[in-house]
């Protein structure tokens, strides 16, 4: 998002106090262009706007003077100029460049990606692919962050740039007040620990940036233009023939250098009082500069020599720097630092009614579509790597296959930019996401059926299935494949178009199946079936239809067939007594009562300990003000209630229909009495319990919102009898839980006690647990004891003439539906379940449809009944990573860069045989009795269900060093607890054995031996 418009004024406050003897000021004046992958304009908008331009004037200007300095942060821009635009000249330019540390990769990624809204696994994916990029390209390895504009910051992020590597990490936006705190006691830079499992064994030193943020100061009391911008403001759709931009800085002259210098003198000094070193890291740049580099320099070039002339007089010194320069100063001044332990920075406010805790829920169809492409794209990858180790020249092509998985691995990377997974984009920029999201999905998909239906170099396997009075019949083939390297039992459901089918598995065996009219649709049914897969395992099902059902008293395998029993509307205002008539749904963990007077969920009973919890779910709404004359407004980032929230229906019906494999409650919420159309609704299916090892304890409801009124953000509210005292828990991107404590503030109470939720969220009390896990992104608070509420869908108007300018008011009108898991238990063991299930409903298993229903005409065939082995890991190890990610990395990192440093310019042959893995331990110290242990694992024995694996190298986790040559900055701290114990959570032995400790992520590289075939 753009800062240049918003950048507050430049306090003048240049003292008349002579420097005396007190050392200069050293000031890092740092060049850098903050280039949004997204925002406002599409990506191809600002790569010929602006974008292509920046690095072209950057290159050429850096090569002119040995003192230039130039930072590039999102890889995105750079990676489309560097294959689409660079000359070789250019590329010769460049290489220099990084080779003398004039041109600095700083972060590093494909983008800046947000820190409230993204998935932990995206995070990774988005870093590795920027990283992978600029150490094949360059053995560059970047080891400093620069996460400016998210807005808030998460503790996971430290974490994870601490194990890519990183030795210092930078952020900026954190909550107004609490900046303004740090500043005034110079507490803005600390030593993070992000992790409290971790530890020091991950922490991180951490630079705030002060309340000018990553943007030149603006104001110039000399003149009107904006300063320290000399080339302006960058001008879409296409950049001036004649090279003039709007709002240039008053060019530097003889006349005006004094005054420049004053300015910016002022400035630093202003800035130097908020920190402890001698040392001031000075933006230059903000959103879109320097595409005109020439201007910029030519400028600031005299300037800096004119203060740097005068120093004496000023008090300060100036000079070009990269990150790494102003960090390896602050480093070398040998301070002892504050620790921050695991709190995060969330949520973010501007200024007392600016609560940034909107975004959380805003675009909620694009949250999901992003999602569901991450999880194709774990799938994807697991199965292209059991592909390629299994049959190395099996007919799937490896160049077209590793095309499929980069074209999904850029457009999941793309969407985690900060403007993009939090909604906050303009509606064509959301298309673009969309659009490349799906383009690379159906690559993704091409991919998934070749890998299922092509020979694998075995004796052929027969297609036809054979059950109970299957000849000629109607019969369609399904294929399901489970991601994980877990064991699972689930419910997969296929919609089809008959009300009577059977399924058979692989051997010909009826599975237990279940079929329903469809709620979406009148015309079609659901089929619900039962899939037992290994880890990384896929079966083939054969689902074979009828027009008739089964006759009764017969003994037919067909599906049961289903049938709903429907409840007659309720109306809000004709609630009196409520309670009395209460009807049950039981399975094998559960009691779930539903009221017949209200038609809502009434009480919960989790049998096991046979303890009851009122409990009732349903939608409210709030009312959001789109006059900015009127008071506070909501937008894209902001939620800003206009009061407490309303009921959002008049009237409630339900249906239930009862069966085998599951039991499906359907509730109906209509926004006036008469309403023929309902406005909302939840789908709850409850799994049966007569299934041997189904999950019962996970309650899935599905959800449909919309189009909503608008101004109108609506939630879904769970109360219960819970004790909470409105305290609840919510995730940092999947990684950990974090507790939040309700907190009263003098304005805007109510929004800044919202929270993001990415893959779960729980209050508690005493005795029980209720947990939702989350399919997508969304906004959770708790406003009352006992409630957990999920803010699902937004649509917002407003006139603030800066959204309006940028088409950033949030008039989404599409129809979400997205699925949240419930859990109701004993804080014990619902720790046990959650960690696991959050991962499991992420990572469901892919159903893919191979043909159509046709007649089956072929004979009962022998068939070759060779399933791949399992690969199953212990119940709290995630598989985090299987992929070939076709970079060429180096376990001989100089022979790397004497390798190019050479000038081949031959493009390297992407590296088929190279797998990296990661994985992560889901639990906490403490957590659980015997899960939150420190599990030790024989990677070659886990792994045998794959092939066999000849060595093994550690790596950080994106994959640029070895693990035993990086040796990550020290930084004093006023504590030193668990220094002593650094290397005492992870270890490795010669035999591929590993110990992971809780929360840890272990990345390594892997390569099996070749089978001969």
């Amino acid at each position: 998002m753009g800062l240049l418009s918003l950048i507050l004024l430049v306090c003048w406050c240049c003292s008349g106090e002579s420097a005396g003897e007190d050392p200069p000021i050293q000031t890092f004046v740092i060049p850098h262009s903050h280039m949004d992958v997204g925002w406002v304009y599409t990506v191809q908008e600002s790569m010929h706007a602006y974008a292509a331009n920046v690095y072209s004037s950057v290159t050429e200007e850096l090569s002119k003077a040995k003192e230039r300095r130039f930072i590039s942060v999102e890889q995105e821009f750079f990676r489309l100029w560097w294959d689409s635009v660079a000359s070789e000249a250019q590329r010769r330019q460049v290489r220099q460049l990084v080779k003398e540390g004039r041109l600095e990769f700083v972060l590093g990624g494909q983008v800046m990606h947000d820190e409230a809204v993204t998935d932990l696994e995206d995070e990774i994916l988005q870093l590795t692919e920027g990283h992978g990029f600029l150490y094949e390209t360059f053995a560059a390895r970047p080891q400093f962050s620069w996460h400016v504009d998210p807005f808030g910051a998460s503790a996971t992020t430290p974490v994870l740039f601490a194990l890519a590597g990183f030795n210092a990490h930078l952020v900026s936006r954190i909550d107004y007040d609490l900046k303004d705190r740090m500043q005034e006691a110079k507490e803005l830079q600390f030593v993070w620990r992000g992790s409290p499992s971790l530890k020091a064994r991950q922490e991180i030193f951490t630079h705030t940036m002060d309340q000018y943020s990553y943007c030149t100061p603006s104001h110039l009391p000399f003149s009107n233009r904006s300063g320290f911008y000399w080339n302006g403001v960058a001008l879409f759709p296409d950049p001036p023939k004649d090279g003039l931009y709007p709002n240039m800085s008053l060019p530097v002259t003889k006349e005006t250098v004094r005054p420049y210098a004053e300015t910016m003198v002022g400035n630093i000094k202003q800035r130097a009082a908020w920190f402890r070193t001698n040392h001031v890291l000075w933006p230059w740049g903000c959103d879109k500069q320097f595409y005109n580099s020439s201007v910029q320099f030519r400028n600031m070039d005299p300037l800096m020599t004119y203060i740097n002339q005068n120093s004496k007089e000023l008090g300060v010194t100036v000079r070009y720097a990269t990150l790494s320069e102003y960090f390896q100063s602050v480093h070398q001044s040998n301070l002892t630092w504050d620790v921050r332990g695991s709190e995060d920075f969330l949520p973010y406010s501007t200024e007392p009614y600016q609560a940034w805790t909107g975004f959380y829920a805003s675009r909620n169809v694009l949250k999901g579509v992003a999602r569901r492409a991450s999880s194709q794209l774990h799938a994807a990858e697991t199965l292209f790597s059991r592909y390629r180790i299994s049959f190395p020249d099996g007919p799937v092509a490896k160049s077209w296959a590793l095309d499929k998985l980069r074209a999904l691995r850029w457009a999941v990377s793309e969407v985690q930019h900060h403007d993009g997974i939090t909604g906050t984009e303009s509606p064509k920029v959301a298309e673009m996401y969309v659009q490349h999201l799906q383009q690379a999905m159906m690559g993704a998909e091409e991919l998934l059926a070749a890998l299922f239906l092509l020979p694998h170099n075995r004796a052929g396997t027969s297609t036809g299935f054979q059950g109970e009075g299957s000849d000629r019949a109607l019969e369609q083939h399904v294929i399901v494949y489970n991601p994980l390297a877990w064991n699972v039992t689930a419910i997969v459901n296929v919609t089809v178009a008959f009300p009577s089918a059977a399924v058979y598995d692989d051997d010909g065996q009826p599975v237990p199946a279940q079929i329903q009219r469809s709620a979406q649709s009148s015309a079609s049914y659901d089929l619900f079936f039962v899939v037992q897969l290994g880890g990384l395992q896929h079966r083939k099902y054969s689902v074979q239809f009828s027009e008739t059902p089964c006759s009764e008293g017969s003994n037919c395998a067909r599906a049961y067939e289903a049938r709903g029993v429907a409840l007659e509307r309720r109306r809000v205002r004709d609630w009196g007594r409520t309670g009395r008539r209460l009807l049950p749904v039981l399975n094998g963990c559960y009691k779930l009562m539903f009221d017949q007077d209200t038609n809502l969920l009434h009480s919960a009973t989790y049998l096991k300990e046979q303890r009851r919890v009122r409990m009732t779910q349903d939608f409210w709404e709030y009312d959001a003000n789109g006059d900015v004359k009127a008071g506070p407004i909501s937008d894209n980032y902001v939620f800003s209630a206009n009061g407490s929230a309303v009921r959002a229906y008049a009237a409630v019906e339900m249906e239930i229909i009862p069966g085998r494999v599951l039991t499906e409650i359907r509730q109906r919420f209509y926004r006036e009495d008469l309403d023929k159309d309902y406005a909302y609704s939840i789908t709850t299916r409850v799994p049966g319990s007569s299934e041997a090892g189904l999950p019962c304890h996970r309650l899935e409801q599905t959800y449909s919102l919309g189009p909503l009124r608008l101004n109108t953000e609506v939630v879904l509210r769970t109360s219960s009898s819970l004790e909470n005292n409105k305290t609840l828990y919510s995730d940092d991107n999947g990684y950990q839980m974090m507790k939040r404590t309700y907190k009263r503030f003098a304005n805007n109470t109510l929004a800044r006690n919202y929270f993001p939720m990415v893959r779960a969220a729980y209050i508690e009390d005493d005795l029980s647990r209720l947990v939702l896990l989350s399919d997508r992104a969304h906004g959770v608070s708790s406003q009352a004891g006992g409630q957990l509420e999920v803010m699902l869908h937004r649509r917002l108007w407003n006139n603030l003439q800066w959204n309006l300018g940028y088409n950033l008011t949030l008039n989404d009108s599409s129809v979400v539906r997205p699925t949240l898991w419930m859990m109701l238990g004993s804080v014990g063991a619902t720790s046990r379940l959650y960690q696991r299930g959050a991962v499991e409903l992420q990572h469901r298993p892919v159903v893919m449809a191979i043909d159509q229903p046709r007649n089956t005409w072929q004979e009962k065939e022998p068939r070759f009944n060779s399933p791949v082995p399992p690969v199953v890991f212990p119940p709290n190890l995630h598989l985090l990573s299987l992929s070939i990610l076709g970079w060429n990395y180096s376990s001989n990192h100089d022979l790397h860069l004497s390798h190019l440093h050479s000038g081949k310019e031959t493009p390297p042959e992407p590296d088929y045989d190279r797998v990296l893995l990661r994985v992560m331990h889901l639990f906490e110290e403490g957590e659980d009795a015997e899960l939150s242990k420190p599990v030790t694992v024989n990677l070659k024995d886990a792994l045998k269900g794959l092939g066999e694996v000849r060595d093994l190298e550690e790596r950080s986790l994106t994959g640029t060093w070895n693990v035993t040559s990086l040796q990550r900055w020290k930084w004093k701290t006023a504590d030193a607890y668990g220094k002593k114990n650094e290397q005492n959570g992870s270890s490795r032995d010669k035999d591929f054995t590993v110990t992971i400790s809780p929360k840890e992520i272990r990345t390594f590289f892997i390569h099996f031996s070749s089978r001969n075939r």
